[in-house]
This record gives C-alpha cells, sequence and structure tokens, in this order.
C-alpha cells in the first residue's frame, strides 16, 4: 500500500494517456453492462452487430455482402452469419442486384427500418438522459471527438482512410472508409 503524501510531497503527475485509457476501459465495461441499449421495453432488444448492420443498410441502401463486410472492417463471413438471424426475423431481406442479375444485395426491410427506427429513439432517450446536464456544446464536443476516436480506431484497424459525409438525417458529419471502386 502506499504511503500517504505529506506536506512536503508533491502529487504525482497525472499521465493523462493513462488516465484516457483508463477510462476507455471502463467506459467499454460499462457500456456492455448496460448495452446503452435505450430505455423501457426496447432495453436491451437489439444486439450491436444487429443495430449496426440495419443501421448500415438504411444509410447506404441495398449493399453485397462484400461492401457490406469492407465497410464495417469485418470478413464476409461474419457479415453471412450476422444477417443471417436478420434474414429470418424479416428485418433484412435478399434481392437481386439491380445491375447484375446473378448477384443479391441486402436490404432493410419495412419492418427493419421500423424495427432500427424504435431502437434509435430508445437508445436517443438513453443518451438524452445520460448527458442531461451536459450543454449542447458539450454534447457535441463529445460527439465530435468520440467520432474522430473511432475513425482512428477504424483506420488503424483497416489500413484504409475514411472520409467524411453529411447524414441526410440530422446533417451530422458521418465517417465511412473509402474503398475501392468495383
Amino acid at each position: 500500500m502506499p504511503s500517504p503524501l505529506s506536506p512536503t510531497d508533491t502529487p504525482p503527475v497525472p499521465d493523462l494517456l493513462n488516465d484516457l485509457q483508463h477510462q476507455l476501459a471502463v467506459f467499454a465495461r460499462r457500456a456492455e453492462q448496460t448495452r446503452l441499449a435505450g430505455l423501457g421495453q426496447v432495453r436491451n432488444s437489439m444486439d450491436r452487430a444487429a443495430y449496426l448492420l440495419l443501421n448500415r443498410l438504411e444509410q447506404y441502401g441495398p449493399t453485397g455482402v462484400k461492401a457490406l463486410a469492407a465497410g464495417m472492417g469485418i470478413d464476409s463471413s461474419t457479415v453471412t452469419r450476422q444477417v443471417a438471424p436478420l434474414v429470418d426475423g424479416g428485418l433484412v431481406e435478399r434481392a437481386t442486384h439491380p445491375e447484375d442479375g446473378r448477384a443479391v444485395v441486402l436490404e432493410l426491410s419495412p419492418l427493419g427500418r421500423a424495427r432500427l427506427h424504435e431502437v434509435q429513439q430508445s437508445r436517443r432517450e438513453l443518451v438524452a438522459q445520460l448527458t442531461s446536464d451536459w450543454t449542447e456544446a458539450e454534447r457535441a464536443t463529445f460527439c465530435t471527438l468520440l467520432t474522430r476516436f473511432n475513425t482512428s480506431v477504424s483506420e488503424a484497424n483497416t489500413g484504409q482512410p475514411e472520409e467524411r459525409q453529411q447524414t441526410p438525417q440530422d446533417g451530422a458529419a458521418s465517417v465511412r472508409p473509402v474503398l475501392p471502386e468495383s
């Protein structure tokens, strides 16, 4: 056990990077515990993989498995495995590619869109509650920095630069990988 500081001791210099990595670990644990999945009946009703896949399909429209996997920074077999229960549950539909009748694309079904919007609303309400004592400027700063951090993590994992674009829903900057055209 460390000895208490005497009046002549100086407190240790905080290590900002150590504090930051620790807070990220705490955040990851708490996010997993609560799953940051919303409030009320919708709480914990959609896992992270399903949420991210449905959100991506809503954002970018019908997408092939390979493109979906590349855009999410995961492999095609993972997408295929994660999409199967979404198809079985009627949240995602398989359709023929409009330009190549041999190819299949995945698209959000009307049920999937409604379900996604329900979960998004519940999660927005939870975030509003968790940040109720924050100013709008603090929320905006946190969102900007978290987006920037997620972009850095994604680029470190995929080795691909990401481009920012405006989302039509709220005008906020979103990020998507710059993929080679196929």
